[in-house]
């Protein structure tokens, strides 16, 4: 039983269990419906996506200065009380069940969700 972090979108690991999509926004053009059969994601999960305006903050990101700004404020959101009860509820799911979360940045290292990794590292999270 493990945490996969991936990128929506992509063909599934067949360990993976449930995906989560920790994104703002739903695929354009994809049904509800087709979000699982697609590879997107079973169960949308905005709460731990940032905020549009940090959504912005990072896309626009240079220099590795202006990406550990966003990396601050994203941190700083998932302080905050519904994102840190998810997160410690994932990392706890993590040492029981098969489960991954996502989103659809191409570069991991550019994403929020590296910085999901390491607050679900933090909290003890068993990963893949």
């Amino acid at each position: 039983m493990s945490l996969r972090i991936v990128r929506l979108g992509s063909p599934r690991h067949p360990a993976e269990g449930t995906r989560i999509g920790t994104v703002r926004r739903v695929p354009r053009g994809v049904l509800k419906e087709r979000y699982a059969a697609e590879d997107w994601f079973d169960v949308w999960f905005p709460v731990l996506s940032p905020t549009p305006e940090l959504m912005a903050q990072a896309k626009a990101a240079e220099s590795e200065k202006d990406w550990a700004g966003f990396t601050r404020a994203f941190k700083a959101e998932m302080a905050e009380p519904a994102p840190r009860h998810a997160l410690d509820l994932l990392a706890t799911l993590s040492h029981g069940s098969d489960v991954s979360v996502g989103c659809y940045c191409e570069d991991e290292a550019r994403c929020h969700r590296s910085v999901l990794r390491v607050l679900l590292t933090e909290r003890g999270a068993k990963f893949a």
